[in-house]
This record gives structure tokens, sequence and C-alpha cells, in this order.
């Protein structure tokens, strides 16, 4: 398989960088929701107060797996950047266009992902 073309590149970083930036807004919008949980024994029973902090876990659980994928998506960039994006981590050869469509931040070919 060839080397990436700049304009294939250049749709892979746009993609990347509106993740990215799509990421940064959701998770700036629910920072409220990771918050701690207030525990008003005037206003709020114990299963309300257990369904809060079950909400809280969930919220904490998502942004966790938002920074991963934030961490991934910067990765991707970086390999852009360094000439590396597209071709497998481990074996070095060409990693096919329809897996990097399916998500650009793959850095291995199907091979050696099994």
């Amino acid at each position: 398989m060839a080397d990436k073309t700049q304009e294939q590149l250049d749709r892979y970083r746009a993609r990347i960088v509106e993740e990215l930036e799509s990421l940064d807004a959701v998770m700036e919008s629910s920072a409220d929701e990771r918050g701690p949980v207030h525990l008003d024994q005037q206003s709020a029973g114990r299963l309300t107060r257990m369904d809060a902090m079950q909400r809280q876990a969930m919220a904490s659980e998502t942004q966790r797996r938002r920074l991963l994928r934030r961490q991934r998506l910067e990765q991707a960039l970086k390999r852009i950047e360094e000439v590396e994006f597209g071709y497998c981590a481990t074996c070095g050869e060409a990693i096919p266009d329809g897996r990097l469509n399916i998500d650009p931040t793959f850095h291995l070919c199907v091979d050696c992902a099994d």
C-alpha cells in the first residue's frame, strides 16, 4: 500500500481535531455531574442520595473513558506529525484506509491487533 497523501493526512487530522474539540466541550459541560455529592438530610432520602452517588460514579467513569480517548487522539495527531500515521506500530506495514476510516487512532494492523 502506498504512503498516505497529504490530502488524506489533512482529512484524518481534521477529523481528529474535530473529535478533540467535541470531547473538550462535553467534558467541560459535564463537570458538575462528577462533583461531590452533597448529602442534605432535609431534602433527600437515602435512595435519592444513593442514586446521586451512582450517577456521580457513572459520570466519573465516563470521564475516564473520554480522557483515554483524548490521549489516543493526541497520539494519532503526533503520529501524523512524525510521519508514522497509517503504519502498524508492531510490524511497520501500512494500515488499510478502511481500518483508519473506522477509527483514525488505530495504530496496529488487523493481524497485529489479533
